[in-house]
């Protein structure tokens, strides 16, 4: 296991590499380029070719690509055009909050999705499996960003059972230690704290958790489908097991390695940010400030966030992988 580990994240060498050109072509393919950002439209030409000098602009493409990777390789990633800050500060104050939402969707998402899929195969034909079937499909077509504004008007705006922006109530005296709201007040024993930043985040991750939701049910569905019709389920079930027993050593562990690769992806994506819904309930996480990023062609800030996601990306495909082996024995990793 140790070995696979190393050699998986060795493996993520070539590919954060190869990334790392693309992006770094990509953004230098921008219209405007980082003197428009700073100038805006109006700048002289005297002044763009002041700025295109002090930040390197004018050196071949490849001393600025070596510039670029020194810089990734030190961990310096720079300094944001827009709000004058380093980049590293503005990822890992807004980060936290994007990892929370994240966090409650896969919860809902996983904890309906599973069982929901489960019981729709194991009831083939019936309302439920319909309902679930149904339900999964108007889930990935109803878009997100409308689904967060009718949650919005009916629970937050008409009934008021929701607040309606944020990650907390500014009149909320808490104390911020990694800026993840949820554990500062478990840490700091602000209980008001804790059980507000949980109330904020209860409309976006169920907004967040729609499509992840409709996934799993029909993943779930799927698979079980798929074991239920193998030769050692009829097997165990003609040895007289109860149906627990079959359900949960044959049937789950089974029927889990493909709903696993989806969790995996799932969780993958919407920790690179959630931007329609952090939007919607002005949340401030990493998606909506790429966004503006990308508005104001903050080429530091696009190349950082861009980088840190790429790796956490691939270190949660590392976890849904070593998961594999605990999932099911018979996977061995070699």
């Amino acid at each position: 296991m140790f070995r696979f580990i190393v050699r998986r994240l060795l493996q993520l060498v070539p590919t954060l590499f190869g990334l790392s050109i693309l992006l770094f072509i990509w953004l230098h393919r921008l219209p405007g380029g980082p003197e428009t950002a700073l100038l805006g439209e109006r700048g002289t030409p005297e002044s763009r070719a002041a700025i295109r000098e002090s930040l390197g602009l004018n050196e071949s493409i490849w001393i600025q690509y070596g510039r670029f990777v020194k810089r990734l390789v030190q961990l310096d990633l720079g300094t944001s055009i827009s709000t004058k800050r380093e980049v590293t500060t503005e990822f890992l104050q807004r980060f936290p909050g994007t990892v929370e939402l994240t966090i409650t969707a896969m919860i809902i998402a996983i904890g309906l999705g599973i069982p929901l899929g489960y019981l729709a195969a194991r009831r083939r034909g019936s309302f439920l499996d319909q309902a679930s079937v149904g339900g999964s499909l108007l889930g990935t077509c109803i878009p997100i960003f409308f689904l967060a504004y009718v949650l919005k008007a009916i629970f937050a705006e008409n009934l008021g059972w929701f607040p309606t922006i944020g990650r907390q109530d500014p009149t909320i005296e808490a104390t911020h230690i990694t800026n993840f709201f949820v554990l500062d007040g478990l840490l700091t024993r602000e209980w008001d704290a804790a059980g507000d930043a949980i109330w904020h985040l209860i409309l976006p991750g169920v907004a967040l958790a729609s499509i992840p939701l409709a996934i799993i049910v029909r993943i779930t569905r799927a698979s079980v489908l798929e074991v239920l019709g193998e030769d050692f389920v009829r097997t165990a079930e003609a040895k007289g097991l109860t149906e627990r027993t079959v359900r949960r050593r044959h049937v789950l562990r089974n029927a889990m390695l493909p709903v696993a690769t989806s969790i995996g992806l799932l969780t993958g994506l919407l920790l690179s940010g959630a931007v329609l819904t952090e939007t919607v309930f002005a949340f401030s996480g990493i998606g909506a400030f790429i966004k503006d990023s990308i508005s104001n062609l903050d080429y530091p800030v696009l190349m950082g966030f861009i980088m840190i996601i790429a790796v956490i990306f691939a270190l949660v495909n590392l976890l849904v992988d070593i998961s594999y082996s605990l999932i099911d024995p018979r996977v061995r990793v070699r």
